[in-house]
């Protein structure tokens, strides 16, 4: 499929200390396999992938048969005029758990907020990009699931082009270990992602609850009292001093721009073991 689009490439497996046969038959498919000696957690494997990985455009997927792997040629196409390009699960396929659903609706809306901008899929496992953006943002992306959410925030806020491509999402191959009441882990790294990059998105509907309610008690007060009451006037202090700390929150994301922190600090060698196909035995 790959060489039928003309692109040269390599198949890269990144085995995160599983116990199974799982880094044998993909050495035996013709895969380039690089083993982590013990589980580090998704995020991580992917970083670990992204370092090791021969050319500078790379495509991540997941490997329990969910994602169209027929969509990479179009997805690197993309990159001609996008720094990442993202396979959206919005085709007339779609298989995600309907106990899923209301979380990730949730959790988009939030992320569209931040970002100011459209993301019809947040956090995709198929997708395309230049190694040299992914890497600058090694220093905040987690060793866990939320990876792919953060990378898709991080590009938006700091104004990429990321471009969309309708894709299926299969039936998954294997049982997920993503569980319900993880929608709150990813709530606060949604969060957490914008206080790095847009933290005024988070202050600033803080200061206008407390001024609403402030207004709300100040007039209250009026119709039985000459004074305004202290937790009318808590409210009006705690809407400045909460202004204050996110002007001071954004000027500081502003000011430090990305946090770069190179692929070396990553990965260390003495915890890897790669192998070519032609090695094994």
């Amino acid at each position: 499929m790959l060489t039928a689009a003309g692109l040269r490439h390599e198949i890269l497996v990144v085995d995160d200390g599983s116990t199974d046969a799982s880094a044998g038959e993909a050495l035996a498919a013709g895969a380039r396999v690089v083993r982590h000696r013990s589980n580090r957690g998704y995020g991580a494997s992917l970083k670990t992938g992204i370092v090791a990985a021969a050319h500078s455009i790379n495509v991540i997927i997941d490997a329990d048969g969910t994602y169209p792997a027929c969509n990479i040629p179009e997805l690197v196409k993309l990159l001609d005029r996008a720094d990442m390009a993202v396979g959206a699960r919005t085709g007339a396929n779609v298989n995600i758990p309907l106990v899923r659903r209301p979380a990730k609706w949730l959790l988009n809306r939030l992320a569209n907020y931040i970002s100011s901008s459209k993301i019809p899929d947040l956090n995709s496992g198929l997708r395309a990009f230049r190694r040299e953006v992914a890497s600058q943002y090694f220093g905040i992306l987690p060793n866990q699931f939320s990876f792919t959410t953060t990378i898709t925030l991080a590009m938006h806020c700091d104004k990429y082009a990321v471009a969309y491509l309708p894709i299926n999402y299969l039936p998954r191959t294997g049982k997920s270990k993503i569980v319900p009441w993880d929608a709150a882990s990813f709530l606060v790294l949604i969060l957490r992602t914008a206080m790095l990059f847009r933290p005024l998105r988070i202050f600033l509907p803080v200061v206008l609850l407390c001024l609403v309610y402030g207004v709300a008690k100040m007039l209250l007060d009026f119709t039985h009292q000459p004074n305004i009451s202290a937790s009318a006037l808590l409210a009006f202090v705690s809407a400045l001093q909460i202004l204050l700390i996110g002007m001071v929150g954004d000027a500081i994301a502003t000011r430090l721009g990305r946090m770069v922190q190179g692929p070396p600090s990553v990965l260390r060698g003495e915890e890897l073991e790669s192998s070519l196909p032609d090695a094994e035995g």
